[in-house]
């Protein structure tokens, strides 16, 4: 299994694979991508409706990992269910928060 994220100079890029309309917004676990990636695997509640699925997705990873909202950036993956996120900031203390939520 390779790694969910990958480092860069001002933080962290993220991939995640997100389910819209579920019933709860929760990270799940993470799934491996056909490319040989590993994703982190969110289940959110709006609708796939004009980026209602990636508002929720930064709002609620934001709170997750204890960065301010306008730290995470979608860098690819406007509207597709596979994301590339980009998060700045410390990259080693995102990727223990990151951890953290996983365990939860």
């Amino acid at each position: 299994m390779t790694t969910l994220w990958s480092h860069t100079p001002d933080g962290l890029l993220l991939t995640v694979c997100v389910t819209p309309k579920a019933s709860r917004t929760a990270i799940t676990g993470t799934t491996p991508l056909p490319d040989g990636r590993t994703a982190l695997t969110v289940r959110l509640a709006a609708p796939p409706v004009d980026g209602a699925p990636n508002t929720e997705l930064t709002t609620f990873l934001a709170k997750a990992l204890g960065v301010p909202k306008s730290a995470i950036t979608l860098a690819s993956g406007q509207t597709a269910r596979v994301k590339t996120l980009r998060i700045e900031g410390p990259a080693e203390a995102v990727a223990g928060r990151l951890c953290g939520a996983l365990e939860r």
